[in-house]
């Protein structure tokens, strides 16, 4: 139980670009507090905890090597490694706020799952573009439209990272889309049925693998969503959060991803409410793990629920590569079968073997 007014004693794992980051954000927050920091790397831990007034943290390469007292973790570690480092957190006790992806495939995140359920700790994955004050407007609008019929959501940016991006063979798919996927599940407060996905790779395209995608999804209740998205498109560049619209029975709501959202009712009604000020991004996923480790409540980005998202992703290119539509609950169903298959703790493996998946990921009534 931690203390009620007591900061959360944290636990980081991973110090690289994103986990200086995260650090930053830990040292901003009051309620939380910096007890442990592991990488591989002791002294870029080191550096990076210098580097972002944590210079006294203990530093260690592996979470057992920390003899200090905590209350949570935060995992920043690449997802390769996520699997392992969030398991050893759990059974240690440790609830985990881990980024995302939640794992690099959906069969090792339906396992992550598995292990938070036996350990009996909470798992969180860290969405943090649902965290913009603009998107929790545009949501508090959508919900005002009643019964919604279409979503589209255009992402077009010309990022030159170089590196592992460049190699990828869905760059878009697989290393960008899971934040608009995941974000029209919060949108809507629904789930996806199935996609359809087209993906290619303009002439002038600096990357190897396929740039570019076009996916339609049907959610329950019939509501299309449409998403229209490249990464070698110069010029007129949208919003990272992409640039949005909602059709729905009483008006049309749109979202530029950088400001407030605009709204038109059949009444002839514009009115948006005030921005709440949260705090934004991983601010934001920070302030809820915190919320929800004081409540003991759970959160909508708890790792099973949370694996949808990434099915999501899985389904676009199983699309994008075969030519066909994907059934959502065939991608589950099959990465379940592959989980419980896959030699793990037998911890996890009996709470594995105890689910109904698609009842599991509350894609079944």
């Amino acid at each position: 139980m931690i203390k009620d007014g007591a900061p959360i004693k944290i636990i980081q794992l991973g110090a690289g670009s994103m986990g200086r980051a995260w650090l930053g954000t830990i040292g901003a927050n009051p309620d939380v507090e910096l007890v442990g920091l592991v990488d591989l790397d002791v002294d870029l831990a080191r550096r990076s905890a210098a580097e972002t007034g944590h210079g006294e943290v203990p530093v260690a390469t592996e979470l057992a090597g920390l003899e200090v007292d905590a209350d949570a973790v935060i995992n920043v570690t690449i997802p390769q490694a996520h699997a392992g480092t969030t398991q050893d957190a759990l059974f240690a006790g440790l609830p985990v706020l881990c980024e995302k992806p939640i794992a690099p495939d959906v069969a090792t995140g339906l396992a992550m799952a598995a292990a938070a359920e036996a350990s009996g700790a909470l798992l969180m994955i860290s969405q943090s573009r649902r965290y913009f004050n603009g998107f929790q407007q545009f949501r508090s609008v959508v919900g005002d439209l009643g019964a919604v019929g279409t979503v589209t959501c255009e992402f077009f940016k010309a990022p030159h990272f170089g590196g592992f991006r460049d190699a990828m063979e869905h760059p878009l798919l697989v290393d960008m889309a899971i934040h608009t996927f995941d974000a029209v599940r919060a949108l809507l407060g629904s789930n996806p049925v199935s996609v359809y996905c087209d993906a290619y790779n303009p002439s002038w395209s600096w990357y190897a693998g396929d740039a570019a995608a076009n996916a339609s999804f049907t959610f329950a209740e019939g509501v299309r969503f449409g998403y229209h998205g490249s990464w070698c498109a110069p010029g007129q560049e949208t919003s990272w959060n992409g640039s949005w619209r909602v059709s729905a029975e009483r008006g049309t709501a749109c979202w530029d991803g950088d400001h407030e959202p605009t709204a038109e009712r059949v009444d002839g009604s514009i009115k948006v409410p005030a921005s709440d000020q949260a705090p934004e991004q991983i601010s934001g996923s920070l302030a809820e793990f915190v919320d929800h480790l004081r409540r003991e409540t759970i959160p909508a980005t708890e790792a099973a629920s949370n694996v949808v998202s990434l099915a999501m992703v899985e389904a676009a290119v199983r699309s994008a590569e075969e030519h066909r539509p994907v059934q959502i609950a065939d991608v589950l169903t099959q990465a379940y079968d592959l989980a419980v298959s896959t030699d793990h703790d037998q911890r996890v493996l009996a709470v594995l073997k105890s689910w109904s998946v698609l009842h599991k990921v509350g894609l079944a009534s």
